[in-house]
């Protein structure tokens, strides 16, 4: 939910200022076809399945693959830490133009790549590391402000709860997922002030049972909508939600549709999700990184505004959520892309 180093944490506010003072790097000196495709590895230091964050950067990479004159090889590293440092040296060495990595957990590793590459590009989403302090040129960080998303699921959320009470978990504290929990708590204030919000932090992103565990308990308090922010671990805190008839809001991806095919009692019971839209957001890099336009050595920071992040608003939304709180969700979003509504967020 992404969204998965302290350096992480740390480095967001120093790399937007150093970002405006650096240039971006030229286009590819060649142009590009589909018989000369650029050569693109999105290495995943976990798997796909996710129905998430990974998953979402895959479609992403179909959608490159058939509008761009690109060709990927999507790499799964899997969840033991020891082969994520040296999958991506690999992918690096291997003759790729473009390597694709995310969250905080695989920046360090970018960054001690990118100055022994300079001619492969690194896209680094969901983190930026400090590119006052590094050699990155060569590296785009690409990152998203989910608060805003994050307010209208915590609004529709707050108005469709018959007991008053929320449930949040989320899978470690860092601010690319703390800031989906930092609006959804200031959306469902704003709906009902005195909503209750119960909270619990997880302490993984790949652990179902522990998920599950979790969102049984704040069922059992009394919560009647369950937001998880947590990869993985959501995964299980979902299946608590749907063998408790209640409801949930996803995350990363339109989870709903995602479990449609494979687990309609579980797409039934997801109103919505929260999208950080990184397929999206990864097609536009690679458009930008073949044009020249791609700020490399610099952090993109996009938000609500982009069309880079929102909330689904599929036939689930639609029957489970009444007209009339739609009609207010999208009254308020037009507020907050307009400015006249500003909604506090952890990434600055």
């Amino acid at each position: 939910m992404s969204f998965l180093q302290s350096f992480g944490k740390a480095a967001a506010g120093v790399a937007l200022a150093a970002g405006m003072m650096t240039a971006a790097i030229p286009a590819f000196a060649q142009d590009y076809t589909k018989d000369n495709p650029l050569k693109v590895a999105l290495v995943l230091h976990g798997t796909l399945g996710d129905k998430s964050f990974f998953d979402d950067a895959a479609e992403g990479m179909k959608t490159a693959e058939a509008e761009l004159p690109v060709s990927v090889k999507i790499i799964e590293l899997g969840y033991d830490r020891s082969k994520w440092q040296a999958g991506l040296a690999d992918a690096a060495d291997s003759g790729y133009d473009v390597i694709i990595a995310g969250t905080f957990d695989m920046t360090g590793y970018i960054v001690e790549l990118a100055p022994e590459y300079p001619d492969v590009k690194f896209i680094d989403f969901d983190d930026a590391p400090d590119f006052s302090a590094c050699e990155c040129k060569n590296v785009l960080g690409v990152q998203y402000t989910t608060a805003a998303a994050g307010y209208l699921a915590g609004y529709a959320a707050a108005k469709i709860s018959t007991t008053g009470i929320l449930g949040t978990i989320i899978g470690m504290e860092f601010p690319t997922v703390t800031d989906f929990k930092t609006g959804f708590d200031q959306g469902a204030m704003a709906a009902k002030a005195d909503v209750q919000i119960l909270n619990a932090v997880a302490g993984s992103f790949n652990d179902p049972a522990k998920g599950k565990e979790i969102a049984l308990a704040q069922i059992g308090q009394g919560a009647d909508v369950i937001f998880p922010i947590a990869g993985g671990t959501g995964i299980g805190s979902l299946q608590a939600v749907k063998d408790s008839g209640k409801l949930a809001v996803g995350v990363d991806s339109d989870q709903a549709t995602i479990f449609a095919a494979s687990d309609a009692a579980q797409a039934d019971v997801i109103f919505t999700s929260v999208l950080k839209k990184v397929g999206a957001s990864l097609v536009i890099a690679l458009k930008g990184t073949l044009d020249g336009t791609a700020p490399y050595g610099s952090r993109q920071l996009l938000g609500i505004k982009d069309g880079a992040v929102g909330i689904a608003k599929n036939a689930y939304y639609e029957k489970l959520v009444p007209a009339e709180i739609r009609a207010e969700v999208e009254a308020i979003e037009a507020k907050i892309i307009s400015g006249e509504i500003e909604v506090k967020t952890d990434m600055q």
